[in-house]
């Protein structure tokens, strides 16, 4: 969780003195503004605690192998959105979002901190590319996809 924290301190120190507007624009036809890749992130970090949650009160146990995640960061390899996590189109400001994401992380925190670590080993669910993972590697995976974006976000933040 800790890197999971300083990923998230880069990600919301990178959008420090953009606008709203600029966080609003699209500075490419046809992806995601900086806001929208922002609610994305808060979009998905609900849907993993929430099945994180799930799981851990299921009484399933189905372990899983540790899958090489750190791809997550190849930005090379596209991968579409699930539907319940593609952003809003709606104008949002920055203190929205950053109030979103904080609402998310704490419940996030909170769900890990009250897992046992045999669950988190014992337990999976599955991902659309690595097929199932371990509760465990879906902690980091939620890093690693920020970092992933945050990779986004500084490449449209250079086309603003």
């Amino acid at each position: 969780m800790n890197e999971n924290e300083k990923i998230r301190e880069e990600l919301l120190h990178a959008v420090n003195g953009l606008s709203d507007e600029q966080l609003n624009a699209h500075p490419e036809t046809g992806r995601w503004s900086i806001i929208q890749v922002l609610d994305h992130l808060y979009l998905m970090e609900r849907a993993i605690t929430k099945s994180i949650s799930d799981k851990l009160k299921s009484d399933d146990s189905f372990p899983a192998v540790d899958k090489p995640i750190e791809l997550t960061l190849n930005r090379e390899v596209k991968v579409l959105a699930p539907p319940f996590v593609i952003p809003s189109e709606s104008f949002q400001t920055l203190s929205e979002v950053k109030d979103k994401l904080s609402e998310s992380r704490k419940a996030f925190v909170q769900v890990v901190d009250d897992a046992k670590e045999m669950d988190l080993e014992q337990k999976s669910f599955p991902h659309p590319l690595f097929k199932d993972l371990s509760l465990k590697q879906w902690i980091t995976f939620v890093g690693l996809h920020e970092k992933r974006h945050l990779l986004q976000m500084e490449e449209l933040k250079t086309k603003l």
